[in-house]
């Protein structure tokens, strides 16, 4: 079974970091543009960021920019995000999802929802 499981995730201060692991199996990560979604309490789910699988390019929405940094190692099949400078407002599930292709900080075309991986809970708050 293809799925992603997302580990990292725990309570920090603002200001604070972390670092989000996705972890595949049941498929190759390297044939995939990965992107990182995130889903407060009571709001849409948002994308975070996308790095392609052709050229390693990164994208992010503009909330994210200069603070989390999206990165890849394809012979751990794992991706990641660097979160720096953490706010209050960055509290959400964290999830990660592939796609054929980055459309902007989402790739593209998405798993339905119910085959992504659990989440990691990221809580900013002092």
């Amino acid at each position: 079974q293809e799925q992603f499981v997302e580990s990292g995730g725990g309570l920090v201060q603002p200001g604070g970091s972390l670092t989000l692991s996705c972890e595949a199996s049941g498929f190759t990560l390297g044939d995939y543009a990965v992107g990182w979604f995130r889903q407060a309490p009571g709001k849409e789910l948002e994308g975070v960021s996308c790095i392609s699988n052709r050229n390693g390019r990164t994208y992010y929405v503009d909330s994210v920019k200069g603070r989390f940094t999206i990165s890849r190692d394809n012979a751990k099949n794992t991706a990641y995000l660097q979160m720096n400078s953490l706010k209050p407002e960055d509290t959400a599930v964290y999830y990660c999802a592939e796609g054929t292709y980055c459309s902007g900080y989402r790739p593209y075309p998405l798993p339905e929802f119910d085959s992504w991986g659990q989440g990691t809970q990221v809580t900013v708050s002092s």
